[in-house]
């Protein structure tokens, strides 16, 4: 006689993860490729099925071979599936969501909206690159944004209906505790050196602090702003600051996690962030944070339970006030060590993936898992404290 229990069983959740390709190749980090791959491990440990579909292509810039790469990913998915498709994919190729629209249940996951990213616009975003969002968006049957401040920011720039957009913030993967140096003088910056990341911001702010005794690491891919990194170097040589500034290129996971555990700040002086993962990670390990006030970094940042900030928010694009608070940081050993106490603190309150892919899964398939829940309002921000 068969069991009764498995007339009732349903299959387990699938999805096809539409990636970029080379999402897995250390030599190309970025948030949105830790996201996909930590979300992708996070769901199947969670039980559902993961088809991840990695698409070759010049994203976020399409050319008409990159569409075509699409077309054919989709086609390849059977019908009814539910598929995920990476934004930077995604918002460029409408076209290729509307085909499939009514065949597929279709959904965006956007990192970054693609016009305010910089790599697929130049000067501002064209009409046509903002028509191509919407009607990607449009297209599929809901969207989950990275973070409240994208949410938010879709919302207010495309009118869409507020309960098909959800949250999944990133988690973060567990770190041991950093201790830091007495003097607090290794300065880290994490992230692809261009423009948009500010790190002539940072070598101006660390011109004024020239007189402390520091040494600054800047780790993330040169290749990106060739020009921009040649004139860096130049600016440190002018400054005197070559043998204290240094440009370490991509690292692998494990190279990362040590210039993590020798560093005793983060500094992300950038113009343009939708989350900031490389906040988590530096508090991960209880690292303090020195951020740009902008998009979502004060969400990364946060706040402890009992109100405390790890660390300090400065104005955008504002080199002396960042080289004021740098200043503060390595001369007031008191207050260093209250930023130290509240990152460890925040570090112990920090959401593991399975939380992120609780979120995911409850969007994509309904509230079914208890460990998903729908998007959350974003509480009130981390106050700004001032160097």
């Amino acid at each position: 006689m068969s069991d009764p229990t498995t007339l009732t069983r349903r299959p387990p959740p699938s999805v096809h993860l539409v990636v970029p390709d080379g999402i897995h190749d250390p030599a190309r980090p970025s948030g949105g490729n830790v996201y996909d791959r930590e979300l992708a491990a996070a769901l199947r440990e969670l039980g559902s099925e993961v088809d991840e579909v990695a698409v070759a292509g010049t994203w976020p810039r399409p050319t008409a071979g990159s569409d075509g790469a699409l077309v054919r990913a989709l086609a390849g998915v059977p019908d009814g599936a539910t598929v995920l498709v990476d934004g930077l994919i995604g918002l460029g190729c409408p076209h290729a969501l509307e085909d499939e629209q009514q065949r597929l249940r279709l959904w965006l996951l956007v990192h970054l909206p693609l016009t305010l990213d910089p790599l697929s616009v130049d000067g501002g975003a064209a009409p046509s690159t903002r028509a191509d969002e919407r009607r990607a968006l449009l297209a599929c049957r809901g969207v989950l944004a990275t973070s409240d401040w994208t949410r938010r920011w879709l919302l207010a720039s495309h009118a869409l209906d507020p309960g098909r957009v959800h949250v999944a913030q990133p988690g973060v993967a567990p770190a041991g505790l950093v201790t830091g140096t007495e003097h607090g003088g290794h300065l880290l910056t994490v992230g692809a050196v261009a423009p948009a990341k500010g790190h002539d911001v940072l070598l101006a702010a660390l011109t004024a602090i020239a007189d402390l005794p520091w040494s600054a690491r800047i780790a993330g891919p040169l290749d990106r702003a060739p020009s921009f990194v040649s004139r860096l170097r130049a600016d440190a040589e002018d400054a005197r600051l070559a043998l204290r500034v240094r440009f370490d290129g991509p690292l692998a996971p494990a190279e990362m996690a040590a210039a993590y555990g020798a560093a005793d700040l983060l500094v992300l002086p950038t113009r343009l962030e939708s989350y900031g993962m490389v906040v988590t990670e530096a508090l991960a390990r209880g690292v303090p944070v020195v951020a740009s006030h902008v998009g979502g970094i004060p969400e990364s940042l946060g706040t402890t339970r009992d109100g405390r900030v790890p660390g300090v928010l400065v104005p955008t694009e504002d080199p002396t006030a960042l080289s004021a608070t740098l200043r503060r940081w390595l001369t007031d050993a008191p207050w260093r060590d209250q930023l130290r106490a509240a990152a460890r603190r925040r570090r112990d309150e920090l959401a593991a993936w399975s939380v992120t892919a609780g979120l995911v899964k409850g969007a994509l398939f309904g509230d079914d898992d208890p460990g998903a829940r729908r998007h959350r309002p974003l509480g009130e921000p981390p106050r700004e404290v001032s160097a």
